[in-house]
């Protein structure tokens, strides 16, 4: 080896950004951040549905109709769902749940009179229907509500 040979490695490390130093540093006059507005100030944040002053789009569109926020929110089992229990089983919400009958339990369960009931049960529920009461007891069950 010679000192001919020896060169200089290239300058591995990155140069910092000098920010504001005037135009001769490539980043002067707006310190790379654009023109004017919010976006140039630090600290700022857009709302997701700001429009640039425009009118946003929830304010353009119509509003209509009512929202109850005391709606209660029942998970609907019909009569025809209940013949996978055996015979006199008490089936409550949660036994609905287990079986995969219900999904979840909102504001609680309801049983309709859809379909037909041949084993006698006692079904414990938030709600029943006329019909499945009717349908229960005429196949010897029992209804119990959950108050």
């Amino acid at each position: 080896m010679n000192l001919i040979d020896v060169k200089a490695t290239p300058f591995k490390r990155k140069r910092k950004k000098r920010v504001g130093a005037g135009p001769g540093s490539g980043h002067g006059k707006t310190s790379g951040r654009g023109g004017k507005g919010t976006t140039a100030r630090s600290g700022t944040e857009y709302r997701p549905y700001f429009e640039g002053g425009q009118m946003p789009l929830f304010r353009r569109l119509p509003k209509r109709g009512f929202h109850n926020p005391f709606k209660k929110l029942y998970d609907i089992v019909n009569i025809k769902d209940l013949e996978c229990f055996d015979e006199g089983t008490v089936i409550d919400p949660e036994k609905m749940q287990e079986k995969g009958i219900v999904k979840n339990i909102k504001d609680g369960v309801k049983v309709l009179g859809d379909g037909e009931l041949k084993k006698p049960l006692t079904v414990v529920a938030h709600k029943f229907s006329k019909t499945a009461v009717e349908k229960i007891k005429a196949s010897g069950g029992e209804v119990k509500i959950i108050p």
